[in-house]
């Protein structure tokens, strides 16, 4: 169990958040597939007045049914924004698929949305930026994933290494109690995605607009080791030329867009180790929010 923050009673179900002081526009993290709050600390802790969370059936949360609609995701944290008086607006930083909740969040909360971060994010029409053989190659991963059995116990030992590293920058209690949590529901990230094509993607689609406000997409530039399983070379390096092409885009679909690539960073390792960039994508999303809140935050036309 985690020592840090608290657990704040919605009525149905008790969420886990941890904030911390400072000045400016609060910032709340929403976690990736599979990851939680404390993925994030060090990126808290890199940034003032930052709020880091677990959703409901991840983390210390209480358990839910995976997946979820995120709208659910997203109406759930406002309520749990106003339950832990973290006022906005708020900048939302989402990572994989905390991006298409924070996307979701402000679709359904625009009025309460200072600024988008998306960090690699995914994006409902990813499939018209990926090369043919990408839906194929999708298809595959899925029925891999599905079928994966239990990890070994040598598994474990080096998969409990490997998080070691990962985590060393952590206060020694958290540490041990995330390493301990991944370990134990490392299926959570599977669970959590099953959506994506049935529900997530017409929630996006459908939900209207997003504010004018300032937004950031920032790419994870290092290739990713497990499409190399299931591709060559070749395919590999369409489809993160085709990633690239998406986040630009999304970044150019809004006034105040901008799309920054971070050339060492992994995708699934982006919140724990590029704590400076993300810090510095936050305070430029501050400073642009501040300056432009005069200008109207209302949804675009």
């Amino acid at each position: 169990m985690t020592t840090l923050g608290q657990r704040y009673d919605l009525g149905n179900r008790a969420l886990w958040l941890h904030r911390t002081a400072g000045a400016g526009l609060p910032v709340v993290f929403l976690p990736g597939a599979g990851l939680v709050g404390l993925d994030f600390l060090a990126a808290q802790t890199a940034t003032s007045a930052a709020v880091i969370y677990d959703r409901a059936g991840t983390g210390w949360s209480d358990p839910a049914a995976l997946p979820r609609s995120a709208a659910a995701v997203a109406e759930e944290l406002h309520t749990l924004l106003e339950a832990a008086h973290v006022t906005g607006p708020v900048i939302l930083a989402g990572h994989s698929l905390g991006a298409f909740y924070a996307r979701r969040y402000a679709q359904l909360f625009p009025t309460e949305v200072a600024a988008l971060l998306l960090l690699d994010p995914g994006h409902e029409d990813i499939l018209d930026f990926l090369p043919p053989e990408a839906k194929a190659l999708d298809e595959e991963m899925k029925r891999h994933t599905d079928a994966m059995p239990d990890l070994t116990e040598d598994q474990l030992t080096a998969a409990r290494g490997q998080y070691a590293q990962l985590y060393a920058a952590w206060p020694p209690e958290e540490r041990a109690a995330l390493i301990d949590y991944h370990l134990d529901h490392w299926r959570t990230a599977i669970e959590e995605t099953r959506n994506f094509d049935t529900e997530i993607y017409a929630e996006l689609r459908g939900g209207g607009p997003l504010p004018d406000v300032p937004l950031i997409v920032l790419t994870a530039g290092a290739r990713n080791p497990f499409w190399s399983h299931f591709a060559d070379a070749d395919l590999v390096t369409r489809a993160h030329r085709g990633i690239d092409a998406m986040h630009a885009a999304m970044a150019a679909a809004v006034p105040r867009g901008e799309h920054r690539v971070v050339p060492d960073a992994a995708h699934g390792f982006l919140p724990m180790r590029q704590a400076p960039e993300i810090a510095d994508a936050v305070e430029t999303l501050r400073g642009r929010a501040t300056t432009g809140r005069d200008a109207g935050s209302g949804p675009r036309p």
